[in-house]
C-alpha cells in the first residue's frame, strides 16, 4: 500500500547510506579492494570491479561503480 505521507515519499527518493569517492590502490583477489580516501586514509571495501588507480563510488563499504576523474578544488569561505 502506498503511503500518502509526503515526508515518507520524499525520503524514499533519497538513497540511504553515505556515498564517497576514493581511489583504488589494490585489488586483494578475495572479493575486496583497498581504497584511499581524499584525506589519505586507507579502507578495505567489498568488490573488485574497478582497476587500480581508478576512482570509484563507495556506498556502505561496497564499490558501486567507476567515478569520473575530475579536478578537485578547496575553497575557504
Amino acid at each position: 500500500m502506498a503511503t500518502t505521507n509526503i515526508w515518507q515519499q520524499f525520503k524514499a527518493l533519497i538513497p540511504e547510506g553515505v556515498r564517497v569517492i576514493a581511489t583504488i590502490t589494490a585489488n586483494n583477489g578475495n572479493g575486496t579492494s583497498q581504497a584511499e580516501l581524499r584525506d589519505g586514509s586507507i579502507i578495505t571495501v567489498k568488490g573488485e570491479t574497478v582497476a587500480e588507480g581508478q576512482k570509484t563510488f563507495i556506498q556502505n563499504g561496497e564499490i558501486k561503480g567507476t567515478a569520473p576523474d575530475l579536478a578537485q578544488y578547496e575553497v575557504n569561505v
